[in-house]
């Protein structure tokens, strides 16, 4: 069941993925157009299999951070819209032509690069006599990539001097709108955004997709929404915050549901017995204060199942909670099922996900872990199988 491990594999929901872009859909209305997130392997949701629901789903653009994952979503087949978020080296840059993609451009370099390339095929954008797209990040606060506001004059005179390039977009991105619930700080981000969009247009750029929203963003405020919506975690059933969900229950004063997509599963490996005082797993971090049944789980960290979720995790079998003992391992988990007679080997173990009427979720093993839920999932290991159920 799995590339390389067939006791370990995800189960992706493609009616979840699919209600959650429609929650989407429903927000912005059919004028914005929607670009899901699918970099970082669909946030450990499994890019090919994500970007194809999406895809099937109605996605004006699919968003990934680099250029080895468009070429994953143009290996697939698919000739959509790809819009390249992270930075492009400039030995890339032909390779980005040629898969046809958008990008977004902050460094003069690029440009520079972008200059003396050739118009030749196979460049579909060539072939249809078309410039390369580009879409500038604009700097407005976050400090991370992205384009000083000083320098954007230079940015723009450059872009016009390139007989080959198109710019078609501005993006930005916000800082903190997804950790707390005071947002002066992102309305004042999107104050300079609304500033820089009237500066670019004061220039002689017309008819740009601008856009800054991410899911928190889409969620909360219409006035982020632009032209195009970069949608990221949420697509996948999960909260940005805590935050983000008490803050749409005062800003839109609407319930809002997102379905969790992903499951994360494994088996038993082994079921015995130990005695009060003996200990286990490396270390002897856990010793019995009573005689116990253990089961044996072949997941580990090297899989994605953090060495941190010792402490407080448990997984569930049988529908009920089972405590982790000792350190999680490499390769292997240990786990208390005496109070879970049913347990047999090879049972079906759920990691993350629901199990009967229990349910641990990533924002839970989050908790556990002292990290978020984008974490959790991305982590899981990227070539354990992931598969599309209903």
């Amino acid at each position: 069941m799995s590339r390389d491990n067939p006791l370990i594999w995800v189960e992706i929901s493609k009616s979840a993925l699919e209600r959650n872009f429609q929650t989407f859909r429903e927000i912005v209305g059919s004028e914005v157009e929607l670009a899901p997130m699918v970099k970082s392997n669909a946030y450990g949701h499994g890019l090919e299999l994500c970007a194809q629901v999406f895809c099937e789903t109605g996605a004006d653009y699919l968003a990934v951070n680099s250029v080895f994952e468009a070429e994953k979503i143009r290996a697939m087949g698919d000739k959509g819209k790809i819009y390249i978020a992270g930075y492009t080296p400039l030995d890339e840059l032909q390779k980005v032509i040629e898969l046809d993609c958008e990008f977004v451009v902050f460094n003069l370099e690029t440009l520079e690069k972008l200059g003396k390339l050739e118009k030749s095929p196979p460049a579909p954008l060539y072939e249809r006599g078309e410039k390369v797209k580009i879409h500038l990040k604009v700097e407005t606060g976050t400090n991370r990539q992205g384009v000083q506001i000083g320098d954007i004059p230079k940015f723009l005179e450059k872009i016009k001097s390139l007989p080959n390039v198109e710019l078609v977009g501005v993006a930005m991105h916000f800082a903190d709108i997804e950790d707390t619930t005071n947002h002066d700080f992102a309305k004042q981000q999107l104050a300079e955004f609304e500033k820089i969009k009237a500066e670019i247009e004061q220039a002689g750029f017309q008819n740009l997709k601008f856009h800054a929203a991410n899911s928190a963003a889409t969620l909360l405020w219409d006035s982020t929404h632009f032209a195009i919506c970069r949608t990221g975690i949420a697509n996948y059933g999960m909260w940005p915050s805590d935050e983000t969900f008490v803050s749409l229950a005062e800003e839109r004063k609407k319930k809002i549901v997102l379905q969790p997509a992903l499951t994360w599963k494994t088996k038993i490996a082994q079921i015995k017995k130990i005695q009060a005082d003996e200990s286990v797993g490396y270390g002897r971090a856990f010793t019995a204060e009573a005689d116990m049944t253990i089961a044996i789980l072949p997941v580990g960290y090297y899989d994605g199942f953090s060495r941190a979720y010792a402490e407080k995790g448990s997984v569930l079998i049988a529908g009920k909670r089972a405590k982790i003992l000792g350190r999680v391992c490499m390769n292997i988990l240990m786990v208390d099922v005496s109070d879970i007679p049913e347990a047999k080997l090879e049972d079906e173990v759920v990691l993350l996900g629901k199990s009967g009427d229990e349910e641990i979720t990533a924002e839970e093993m989050a908790e556990w872990g002292g990290t978020i839920n984008y974490e959790v999932t991305t982590r899981i290991r990227e070539n354990i199988l992931r598969k599309i159920v209903v």
